[in-house]
Formats: structure tokens, C-alpha cells, sequence
């Protein structure tokens, strides 16, 4: 787990040192929504033989794909045109069948598609987490023998073709990046407003709860109703503040279990930001897609979510509007949840939760050798190559890419990305997060528990038995 979680530092570091001299700028295929009827890298290495490339001539083949999309967010309808129109005008003979979903429709899709034993060709998805399904049941291809053969091992990071980052520990999806996911904004036109400076501490944030509140301001905005925000965004870092590094190991390996003081200690701490009106209650009923709108109209002081979330604030090349305008966004910072100054706290400087990105898998069954076998694997090495990749970090889609030969100098990026990109030098450890380790059955509990930590109907204790319950049920099926 350190040398993973060390992987994940040296790379955001990577970044943060290259974008730190980029300038910044002041300035299809067919299409469905529903349901569809040899590297050096010894990671990338496999007891199967690595397959010879198929040629596909002239021949039309037909993928169906699960999108991950939201349509919202800057770069979106750019999206549609320079990775989907761009492939199919690249490969004619490969016709995409695209079938666009987001947040929970795109779960439940793949739950279905699961339970119907009809995984579409390529597939959007989490390296663990939320597609833990995928991997457990194999429903994804070992992309190993075809990585080793086009050798990605010289221009992916280690972490990227490591199966051990993944939830069943082989190859199931390329990822395009790896996650922070807790990042920290800080809004100085709101804390100028009311005479503050950013809170370097908890203390300090609660302190400025009240000074907010009487000139109308929110403390923190955090859209919490769907139920992962907390856990993903906030509460992994949290933990991992509570219980130190590796808390996750000391838990499977049952050193330590879900009641342990420092964990009811970790959920106290969320009740507490409730109770001390650094989150509001509001908060519960806010729906992620309502709040960067929020955060960017000065509706408070500062932001929490992950740090794919930049990309919801800069400009749409589509629109050219920003919901935070470039000229405004020097007046933000970003960072990490400011120091957890309370008893109890393991680690008392900064850290944060991360985890492998997200990417793209292939449907098992596709058979091994076969054309189509060949046309996903050229989609996929589509969707996580270099052009892709660049244009994701142009339009905030990722922060820290798996490519170890993106052109940075050539990106223009605005003050937020560059200042995102600076956020790896504000801390020096990270730790797990819940969902990244854990499977559904595991982290469901815990994610409705903080919420019901929040709404005020179940206390800190009966989460955390709850939570180590589930634990139990599910260590005794494995």
C-alpha cells in the first residue's frame, strides 16, 4: 500500500513541477441515452501469451460503449467531437454505439448490465469502488497480454499497469489519471468581503462560521445528497487523519475493526462540522450537480469536492462562458482540508485520500484474438492515449495523467488548473480512500451513516457498529 500510495505522490508531484511553468489563459458518433439491447514493465507481464495484432481490413465492426458523461460541465459537448467524432473519423471501420450515463443512472446501468450477464464492449469505469462487480465477478478482460504487447509499460506511469491497483489485482481497465479527492477551495473575494483570511486549521474554520452567517454568507458548500460525496471527499481524508497511514491494512488484517476509538473519533468529527455549522444541514438536500454554480455566485467561503471538479469551473471551448471567469480565478486557491487541530488525531498535518482514476475496460467475453477483440483495444488505447489525455487536462477532466509523455508545454491552461496542479506541494502523505479498498457492502453502511450523522438520526457508535457488522458479513462470504 506505501509504495502504491507513494507512486500516486511522485506522480501528482510530476505534474505540479511541469504545469508549473504554463502560461494560463485569460480567455459524432452515434449517440443513445438508455439502455443497449512488449513493455519493460513488469506489472504488464502475464502467464498468457501475448496476442499477435489483428488486422481489421475493410471490415465494419460495431462496439456498444457505456459513457461516463456529464453534460454539465465545461468541455462536455467539446468532448463528443474531438474523442468520439475524432475516433471514428480516425478508424471509419469502427462504428461506436454510445450510450451516455452519470452519476447514480450510470451505476445502476452497470448493475443491470451485470445482473443480465450484457456488459457492453467497452465500458466506462472505477478501478475498485463503485465497479468492485466488474472486477470481482472477472466481467472485464485482463488487458495485461495486450498491454505487454504494444509495450505501454514506456509511456504509462508504473501505477497505471500495476494489477494490484485494482480491485481483483489484474489489469480490468487502463485508468487516465490518478485522483486527489479531496480538494480544498478557497473563495478570497467572500473571506475579503467580511475581513478573513483562509483558515489554516479546523479551529479557525469554525471560528469563521458565525462572521459568514451574519453577512449571508455559507461556510463550506459541499453538495452531499448523493450518498458517496461524503466518504469519497471527505471523509477518506478524515480517517486517514484519525487512524494514520495504512489504517486500511490494520482493519482487513483485523489488528483493529471499524469500532475503534480513533474511527468513532474520525465520524464524531463529521457531526461536529454539522454542529458547528461548517456544513450546513442544507447540505444534505443539495444535489452535486447544483454546487459549483453556488460556490462560483460568492454563495460562500469555500468549496469541497474532488479534484476532477475543476473542470465544472473553468471554460467551456464549446460556450466559451466559465462559471468561473479567468479573470476571477486568481481570487481562488486550492488546497486540502485545512488541519484537524482536535484530540485524537493521528497525523496532525495535512494530508489527503487518493486512488488510480477512472478508465476503460473491455466486456470478457469478447473472444480473445477476434477482430472485435482488436477494434476495442484500439478505442480503448484511444480513450486513455496521449491526445485524449491532453485534452482532458485542457478541460479539467483529469489533474494528473497516466501518460508519461503529454506535451505539457504545448497546453493552455487557466489559473485554477494551474493552480490545481500546485495543490500536490500543500501536503506529503496520502491515504486510502473508503471505497477504494472497501466493496459495496462495506462502504454503503458507512456512507449512509454519515449522512445520517448530518441529518442528526444516528450517532457516531451505531455507524461504526453498523459498518463493522457489514465488514463481518462480508469477510465471512470472501
Amino acid at each position: 500500500m506505501k509504495k502504491k500510495l507513494l507512486s500516486i505522490l511522485l506522480s501528482t508531484a510530476m505534474v505540479a513541477t511541469l504545469l508549473a511553468g504554463c502560461g494560463s489563459n485569460d480567455n459524432s458518433s452515434n449517440t443513445t441515452t438508455g439502455t443497449p439491447d512488449t513493455s519493460s514493465n513488469s506489472s504488464a507481464n502475464s502467464d498468457a501469451p501475448a496476442p499477435a495484432p489483428v488486422d481489421l481490413g475493410d471490415e465494419i465492426v460495431e462496439l456498444s460503449v457505456l459513457n461516463y458523461i456529464d453534460m454539465s460541465e465545461a468541455g462536455a459537448i467539446e468532448e463528443l467531437e474531438v474523442v468520439w467524432a475524432a475516433f471514428e473519423a480516425a478508424y471509419p471501420n469502427i462504428k461506436i454505439n454510445r450510450f451516455d450515463e452519470f452519476e447514480e443512472a450510470y451505476h445502476q446501468s452497470i448493475e443491470a448490465y451485470a445482473a443480465a450477464g450484457a456488459l457492453p464492449d467497452v465500458t466506462y469505469c472505477w478501478p475498485s469502488g463503485r465497479s468492485t462487480t466488474l472486477h470481482t465477478q472477472k466481467l472485464l478482460k485482463d488487458l495485461t497480454p495486450l498491454a505487454a504487447r504494444d509495450g505501454l509499460g514506456s509511456t504509462y506511469v508504473p501505477l497505471a499497469l500495476d494489477p494490484f491497483g485494482q480491485a481483483n489485482n489484474y489489469l480490468a481497465m487502463l485508468p487516465q489519471g490518478v485522483t486527489a479527492t479531496n480538494m480544498f477551495i478557497v473563495n478570497k473575494e467572500v473571506l475579503d468581503a467580511v475581513g478573513l483570511t483562509p483558515a489554516k486549521t479546523y479551529s479557525e474554520l469554525a471560528a469563521q462560521v458565525p462572521i459568514l452567517r451574519d453577512a449571508g454568507y455559507e461556510c463550506v458548500i459541499m453538495p452531499n445528497l448523493s450518498e458517496w460525496v461524503m466518504q469519497s471527499c471527505l471523509y477518506s481524508l478524515v480517517i486517514g487523519r484519525f487512524m494514520g497511514e495504512d489504517w486500511d491494512e490494520r482493519i482487513l488484517s483485523g489488528e483493529t475493526n471499524w469500532t475503534d476509538p480513533a474511527v468513532i473519533a474520525s465520524l464524531n468529527f463529521i457531526k461536529q462540522m454539522y454542529d458547528d455549522g461548517v456544513l450546513a444541514q442544507a447540505s444534505l438536500a443539495l444535489d452535486y450537480g447544483e454546487g459549483p454554480g453556488r460556490f462560483a455566485t460568492n454563495g460562500g467561503a469555500y468549496y469541497i469536492d474532488g479534484d476532477w471538479r475543476v473542470g465544472a469551473f473553468i471554460t467551456d471551448g464549446t460556450t466559451g462562458e466559465a462559471l468561473i471567469d479567468p479573470s476571477r480565478q486568481a481570487n481562488f486557491e486550492i488546497t486540502v482540508f485545512p488541519e484537524i487541530d482536535l484530540p485524537g488525531v493521528a497525523i496532525p498535518g495535512r494530508t489527503n485520500s487518493a486512488v488510480l482514476g477512472t478508465g476503460w475496460g473491455m466486456n470478457a467475453n469478447i473472444e480473445s484474438g477476434s477482430v472485435k477483440e482488436e477494434a476495442a483495444w484500439t478505442l480503448i488505447k484511444w480513450l486513455v492515449g496521449k491526445e485524449v489525455q491532453e485534452f482532458r487536462l485542457r478541460t479539467g477532466g483529469i489533474s494528473t495523467p497516466t501518460r508519461t509523455d503529454i506535451n505539457f508545454g504545448a497546453l493552455t491552461l487557466e489559473p485554477l488548473q494551474v493552480a490545481l496542479a500546485g495543490m500536490g506541494n500543500d501536503y506529503d502523505k496520502a491515504t486510502v480512500v473508503v471505497d477504494g479498498v472497501f466493496e459495496s457492502p462495506v462502504f454503503t453502511p458507512l456512507n449512509e451513516g454519515l449522512q445520517a450523522l448530518g441529518l442528526g438520526t444516528m450517532t457516531a457508535e451505531e455507524v461504526a457498529n453498523n459498518v463493522q457488522a457489514a465488514f463481518e458479513s462480508w469477510s465471512a462470504s470472501q
